[in-house]
């Protein structure tokens, strides 16, 4: 069926398009043949990454390639142990990277999990109950408050029908639906009240729908096509390591062949250079770097789930420290995805209830009530929250294990029940006095609500709010809430000081203005009346006006502190709703997140070129009405802009802008799995704070593997030095590719993970993200590697060449080369801890991870030396004590001569401030 804008037409024209009938539906025969056409009315998953895939993947990093020349090289050669070894490393590499992906391509069966079992249709002009997989275009449905929406559906029978949208649109109340035909083409799906979304969920009242679309061709689908079409880019850490291992392979190559060349040239045997070669790659390569990174990352990972947020993807948690922009859904993860009233206005006086920033609202709890609240309020305020509490048909409901209130029912409702119950006004109290004799109830054409309550003969049992009511003229008064362009027309009078005064166009304006005003606060207004009644059957006229309600979905009390931390750590937060542009507005300029006040809707964006949203998105922090597509291009300006982009969310129409962001956050507690699986990171508490302190382990970990690349590329330089050096020297080889092996993955490997676990700088959350284009080495960490690996390389050769002896055949003097890059990395991993602050004002044992790491280092190269079991397999011989001395204080010399390196920086620095 050819897809129509199905809100423009009427009922009639549409079940003319669809070739149905609203009575009998369609027959079977025709049924069974647009199942034909049209396919089953499921989700499908195209084009996922298979297994075998992700696990080829891990064989093309550059590093690993890399690892795999060298070991064929060794075979070749005939060098069974060192292939085994450098196989065995390439292997284990390869399986954790696949572990780690391979839960990234899981979102489409959280999609498919959203389908209803069940749905009530017309069919052959019966009323049958069939699997949502067996609706075709064409079916009538039939809706019932509690039902999941199907299928998308053209509603043609609405009666008091609400639609729970927040999965698919970001709106948090439930959307009133209508039958009649929307005009405008161009009208986003929250506006489109004659049309019903699968995926979304039927709240209140009842209704009949014809199916229009069905599976894929659904707005669900949709968002299922944009997910799987998301190419996902690499991370800023994975480009940066990936940039070093090119970096590396090309210098290694180039390191390799040159030696091989002049080795043969020098009439040396081409095994011989070709076993140098191999062993100069091993050397270049930092074998540790992969596994050292894993484990930093799931460190930091298990450190964050502490503070409540859960890293899916282990590459999520540097990428924390590189996120320069947060795009934020507003329901439930910048407000508390709860309607709460905030404000009661009544004749003459203007009350501020919690529920804005300034003043933050508590957790849903219904506290215990102050018995002087009322006593300080002007009755009319009592009366307005009574007469919210008893026009109503929700309910709170308590959870003795967390102490909080649900509210069941409407969620405006809810919210008018929990302020008066703040108030200490419960409505079952209320109602044991005043019992409900007489109701009409709400419909989407009145937009409002009558109740009727018997007064008792003995007025002195009206609790405090209702004592204005102490002299009624009637038996019975009604209580009247609704829209109040809707309601003023009916009211002749207004309720002012405990009498009733007549409604004159002074009081109109201001009502007016009340209501204009709180509505352009992005609030939710309703009004309240009451009516004098000789009998129980509700008369909606000639009303008492009482006043006014202001309701919103309050910003979490936590939110606006970190929207501050944000921006001080230099991040700017963006809102991308689905809710009301006024609403988005006042929440986003309460938080501190637009100081413009500046908007834009989906219908903007809709008609913007890319060039165009390429600079909105530079200057507009808000932005409302949006669809699914408009999210995902947002992200992509951004991200063309250079900017590294989280994306926070929890419902189903954030999931491909949650895939496409350099790290998508979901939401643990609101949040779909289809917003979960497509997430990198899952906050737990739903808590927008927790970004902040994801942020600042994210820095610290980028700070830390930064630390372990600087320590590893600084010894494989020295390493490398000493094999290309070594011909000069009169060593064709100077250390084998098994006892280079041993080094990196013995100093890169444990030493690099206690590099790993260090402790934050002061100043984490106080400096600008790091650029994206950003290299992994500037000039000052350059110069640092260079010197270093320099004193490394010179400093073992040199004890090669004084301990060197061709006539000794046990060739002690490599066991000394061996032995002192073993002791020197030792002393520069204690060094190197910071690049700024000495070993003692830091705290020597403040890191006791690397301190241990460094002892058993020490002892594994001394298990190496002296326990003959090893000796035969490493070629090394036991040192005596003068030559273990040496090595170990050429160790101590490499810590000093780095710790000189930073008081000297030190020094620089201070001359460079200003007097204080």
């Amino acid at each position: 069926m050819t897809h129509k804008l199905w809100h423009t037409l009427t009922p009639e024209d549409v079940l003319t398009a669809t070739g149905s009938d609203m009575i009998h539906g369609l027959s079977d025969t025709e049924a069974a043949a647009r199942k034909t056409q049209h396919g089953p009315n499921e989700l499908q998953e195209r084009g996922g990454i298979s297994p075998l895939r992700l696990l080829w993947d891990q064989f093309t990093n550059t590093m690993v390639l890399i690892l795999i020349a060298a070991a064929v090289i060794s075979g070749f050669l005939g060098k069974v142990t060192e292939t085994a070894a450098i196989a065995a490393i390439v292997v284990l590499f390869a399986l954790l990277g696949f572990l780690q992906e391979y839960q990234a391509e899981r979102a489409m069966a959280a999609l498919k999990r959203m389908a209803v079992p069940l749905v009530r249709v017309r069919r052959g002009g019966a009323l049958r109950e069939l699997t949502a997989r067996e609706l075709v275009p064409g079916d009538i449905v039939l809706l019932e408050a509690g039902n999941a929406v199907p299928a998308d559906l053209r509603l043609l029978e609405s009666v008091n029908l609400r639609i729970q949208e927040a999965a698919l649109t970001g709106e948090s109340e439930a959307v009133e639906k209508h039958t009649d035909p929307i005009p405008e083409t161009e009208v986003s799906l929250g506006d489109r009240r004659n049309m019903a979304y699968m995926g979304t969920v039927a709240t209140y009242g009842r209704g009949s729908a014809v199916v229009v679309a069905t599976g894929m061709d659904t707005e669900l689908g949709r968002i299922a096509t944009l997910l799987q079409s998301v190419e996902t880019g690499m991370t800023p850490l994975q480009r940066r390591l990936d940039q070093v291992g090119k970096q590396l392979a090309v210098g290694g190559v180039i390191v390799a062949a040159l030696v091989m060349a002049i080795g043969v040239l020098r009439g040396e045997s081409l095994q011989d250079m070709f076993l140098t070669a191999v062993a100069i790659a091993v050397a270049v390569v930092p074998e540790g770097l992969p596994a050292v990174v894993t484990v930093t990352l799931a460190l930091g990972a298990q450190r964050m789930l502490r503070r409540r947020a859960l890293i899916r993807k282990l590459p999520a948690v540097e990428t924390l420290g590189s996120v320069t922009t947060i795009c934020s859904d507003k329901t439930g993860t910048l407000t508390e995805n709860r309607m709460t009233v905030t404000i009661i206005s009544v004749a003459g006086h203007y009350l501020e209830l919690q529920g804005t920033a300034h003043h933050p609202a508590a957790a849903l709890r219904v506290p215990d009530p102050s018995p002087d609240f009322l006593e300080n309020q002007p009755p009319e305020i009592g009366l307005a929250l009574a007469a919210g509490a008893l026009c109503n048909d929700a309910s709170l409901r308590s959870d003795p294990e967390t102490g909080r209130y649900l509210a069941l029912g409407d969620p405006t409702e809810g919210a008018l029940l929990v302020a008066a119950s703040q108030a200490g006004l419960r409505r079952k109290e209320l109602e044991a006095v005043a019992p409900r004799v007489g109701e009409l109830p709400f419909d989407a054409e009145r937009k409002r609500m009558t109740t009727v309550h018997r007064l008792p003969e003995d007025l002195a049992q009206l609790p405090r709010a209702l004592r204005a009511l102490a002299d009624p003229p009637a038996p019975f008064v009604a209580f009247t809430k609704g829209a109040v362009d809707g309601l003023l027309p009916l009211c002749q009078n207004i309720w002012l000081k405990g009498e009733t005064v007549p409604m004159d166009d002074h009081w109109r304006k201001r009502i007016d203005t009340a209501n204009t005003e709180m509505a352009q606060n992005g609030m939710r207004v309703l009004g309240l009346a009451l009516r004098w009644q000789s009998d129980t059957a509700p008369i909606e006229e000639d009303l008492i006006f009482i006043g006014l309600t202001g309701m919103i979905d309050p910003p979490r009390p936590e939110v606006k502190s970190a929207v501050a931390v944000c921006r001080t750590a230099g991040m700017r937060p963006i809102m991308i709703t689905g809710d009301h542009p006024l609403t988005a507005r006042f929440i986003a300029h309460d938080l501190g997140i637009t100081e413009n006040m500046s908007v834009k809707t989906g219908q903007d964006l809709g008609r913007m070129s890319p060039e165009e949203l390429a600079a909105v998105v530079g200057e507009v922090s808000v932005y409302a009405r949006v669809t699914p597509e408009h999210k995902l291009r947002i992200v992509e300006a951004l991200q063309a802009r250079g900017e590294v982009v989280a994306m926070t969310g929890d419902g189903v129409n954030d999931s491909p802008a949650l895939r496409k962001a350099d790290i998508g956050i979901a939401m643990g507690i609101a949040g779909t799995d289809v917003a979960k699986e497509a997430s990198e990171m899952v906050l737990l508490d739903d808590n927008f704070a927790t970004i902040v302190s994801a942020v600042e382990e994210g820095r610290v970990i980028y700070d830390n593997i930064r630390r372990f690349v600087k320590f590893s590329i600084a010894g494989n330089i020295g390493k490398v030095l000493v094999m290309l050096l070594a011909p000069l020297t009169g060593i064709n080889v100077a250390l084998l590719p098994l006892q280079l092996l041993w080094l990196n993955l013995l100093t890169d490997g444990l030493l690099g993970l206690g590099l790993g676990v260090e402790i934050p700088e002061p100043n984490t959350m106080k400096r600008p993200p790091r650029r994206p284009q950003e290299p992994l080495f500037d000039s000052v960490l350059a110069q640092h590697v260079i010197w270093v690996g320099l004193i490394i390389g010179l400093t073992a050769l040199g004890v090669g060449a004084l301990y060197h002896d061709v006539r000794d055949p046990d060739n002690r003097w490599q066991t000394m080369i061996f032995t002192t890059l073993a002791f020197m990395q030792m002393g520069q991993a204690l060094a190197s801890r910071s690049t700024r602050a000495s070993l003692m004002s830091m705290g020597f044992f403040s890191n006791p991870v690397l301190i241990g790491l460094v002892g058993i280092t020490a002892l594994l190269q001394l298990m190496v030396l002296y326990v003959p079991f090893f000796a035969p397999f490493f070629q090394v011989v036991p040192l005596g004590v003068g030559e273990l001395l040496v090595c170990a204080g050429l160790g101590l010399g490499m810590l000093l001569l780095i710790e000189m390196e930073k008081a000297w920086q030190r020094r620089r620095e201070d001359t460079r401030q200003p007097p204080a």
